[in-house]
């Protein structure tokens, strides 16, 4: 049993393209506001890891040993294939190859409207994740993802999550949308431009989301942004703490003496650790 409180395993997807200037764009959704966790808050498509993640080996395109050494977990794969569930459930772009080998492309649209019908099934649970895949003959392109950035919820939150950041590019042939089920907006946006509706307060933006836009924003391309993810560099477990009045990160001073538990905090801690 999960202990109260423990975090729960979850995925996140950054979907990436360039915009005609050459710059990134990244896809971002508005929360619905009754939702029970971070309500009307622009986020990027994702959310916990299913028992319908754990899937065998015939259904993905790199095989989960690859996955468990590059994340370090036993679970890798299931995040990864959360990651890509959520991205068709919460995007409705399907990232999957078909028999031939081939991407899926949804160029053709009565192929578009079949899994437009499928996604819609999937989010009403009248079909299954697993069902899909075997239905259509579909192996997931787990190997077009990129792993990011690795959060954890802090102490003292009644909702915690170990959530696993990946990246990806977006395809050209299918039209990213948000799902009219948990969400309510979507748009592709420039991290900086998202990052301005942030601080001008039109825009409800959580810390972890903040300070990835950040990076995209400093790497300034999908290419830099997937070379960056595909590197072998270390990517610290961030759990945010609070030090002097300001959300830190490992890495930042005073870390190792903060406080854990961020029960009763003023959230613009988090607000005042974030500085363009």
């Amino acid at each position: 049993m999960t202990p109260k409180h423990a975090p729960l395993p979850a995925s996140t997807i950054l979907l990436l393209r360039d915009n005609r200037d050459g710059r990134v764009e990244v896809f971002m959704e508005k929360r619905h506001m009754k939702s029970t966790f971070v309500g009307g808050a622009y986020v990027f498509p994702g959310g916990r890891v299913d028992p319908s993640d754990h899937l065998s080996d015939e259904l993905l395109q790199q095989p989960a040993d690859a996955t468990r050494a590059r994340l370090g977990t036993e679970d890798g794969a299931a995040y990864e294939v959360a990651a890509l569930r959520e991205c068709f459930e919460e995007a409705g772009v399907l990232l999957a190859y078909t028999s031939d080998g081939e991407l899926i492309s949804f160029a053709d649209a009565l192929v578009e409207d079949r899994f437009r019908t499928a996604r819609d099934q999937l989010n009403s649970g009248e079909l299954g994740w697993r069902a899909l895949l075997e239905e259509h003959d579909l192996r997931l392109a787990n190997d077009r993802l990129h792993y990011w950035s690795h959060w954890i919820t802090p102490l003292g939150e009644p909702r915690r999550y170990d959530t696993r950041f990946f990246v990806t590019e977006a395809p050209t042939d299918q039209t990213a949308t948000h799902d009219d089920w948990e969400l309510t907006n979507s748009a592709w946006v420039e991290p900086g431009t998202a990052l301005d509706k942030a601080m001008a307060r039109e825009w409800f933006i959580i810390f972890p989301t903040l300070h990835t836009l950040k990076r995209l924003e400093e790497l300034g391309t999908t290419r830099a942004a997937l070379e960056w993810a595909a590197g072998d560099h270390e990517r610290p477990i961030n759990q945010p703490k609070i030090y002097n009045g300001v959300a830190v990160l490992p890495g930042d001073e005073g870390y190792e003496d903060a406080q854990e538990d961020i029960s009763g905090v003023d959230p613009s801690a988090f607000a005042r650790a974030f500085t363009r």
